[in-house]
């Protein structure tokens, strides 16, 4: 089992950044960089491969709408030349309030799109000439709404560090899920429960890996929450620090009804919770909202109180199949913590 981190920051990405060498040194394997709506990912994976040596550097994620395939297939080829040969790619449908909203794109076919973006990236890291006739035209033709009829089937410019880069997907839906355990390298879920896991997702995972190809390497997956090791009720009232969290992506990461992690919610069982969670969250009640985030899901999703503890619920965390235990230190000394955690997953 590797160690991984989503780099959190609190509005200066390169305050946050700087701290990554010593995370490095302490063990950690990845450090991935959400974009959202803030800053966009790939510019502070650069600034991350200039200041790192072996972690390997990941995007978590770059929706599939805002990039066309071949800006992606750039991205990629691009940030695993400067990381040499460190690099992630870590892709996913994102919501519509935001493709919609922030970049004005219509949300539609989010599944059909990834295919044919991950087969595309694929084949143009090969060099190969890139042609596609889906939802993505390679070349563009007048008669598909092209304007000059010029285009012409390319490659890619440039020889990549490598010809294969791992394609990691964030998936929640059932078919996304499935989709990712049959053409992902690895599967990025949030608000992981490793007990009820199974019952979310195990017939789309198994359904997926059924179609899987030879080719590819058993599916990875990166899951975990707040770390914290320590003794007594100071530490264990830690947890509430990822109230917020929860809220935000329960209660208003997506409109009522359409809200994925809301569904993932009811999905565990917490069917009354996540209405009223999304209720409160929606009418401004924000720390009414974070108060009724279920002790049990936090508590399970989390690796906090004594080592022993910890160790077990790194095994609950392995026993669900993740293969990258994805932590959020909350310590004074973040790379000791991770130095700590490291030797409990032997």
């Amino acid at each position: 089992m590797k160690l991984s981190t989503m780099l959190m920051y609190d509005g200066n990405p390169r305050n946050a950044a700087d701290q990554v060498t010593a995370w490095e040194k302490a063990g950690l394997d990845t450090v991935w960089i959400a974009e959202a709506y803030g800053f966009d990912s790939p510019t502070l994976m650069g600034y991350l491969a200039a200041k790192t040596e072996t972690v390997e550097i990941g995007s978590a994620i770059l929706n599939i709408y805002s990039r066309t395939p071949g800006a992606l297939l750039q991205t990629a080829a691009g940030l695993d030349n400067v990381t040499g040969g460190r690099a992630i790619l870590g892709l996913g449908a994102s919501g519509p309030q935001v493709i919609e909203g922030f970049h004005g794109v219509p949300y539609a076919k989010p599944l059909a799109r990834t295919a044919e973006i991950v087969d595309l990236v694929r084949r143009g890291l090969r060099r190969e000439v890139l042609t596609n006739d889906g939802v993505f035209k390679l070349p563009l033709t007048k008669e598909q709404g092209g304007v000059t009829g010029l285009g012409k089937p390319l490659k890619l410019l440039t020889k990549p560090e490598r010809d294969s880069i791992p394609i990691w997907i964030a998936a929640l839906g059932a078919k996304s899920v499935e989709q990712t355990a049959e053409i992902a390298d690895g599967w990025i879920p949030h608000l992981f429960h490793p007990e009820k896991a199974d019952r979310v997702w195990g017939e789309a995972l198994a359904a997926g890996k059924a179609r899987r190809s030879a080719d590819l390497a058993p599916l990875e997956i990166t899951a975990g929450g707040l770390l914290a090791i320590g003794e007594g009720p100071e530490t264990k009232a830690l947890l509430d620090f990822a109230r917020p969290m929860f809220a935000l992506y329960v209660g208003g990461m997506g409109a009522k009804g359409k809200n994925f992690y809301n569904d993932v919610a009811k999905a565990y069982g917490y069917e009354e919770e996540a209405e009223k969670i999304q209720d409160l969250y929606l009418s401004g009640k924000k720390k009414e909202a974070e108060a009724l985030v279920p002790l049990e899901w936090l508590e399970a999703a989390s690796l906090v109180g004594p080592a022993s503890y910890v160790k077990e619920r790194i095994a609950a965390f392995r026993e669900a199949g993740v293969t990258r235990l994805q932590i959020m230190p909350a310590s004074a000394d973040p790379a000791a913590t991770i130095a700590e955690v490291k030797e409990l997953i032997g």
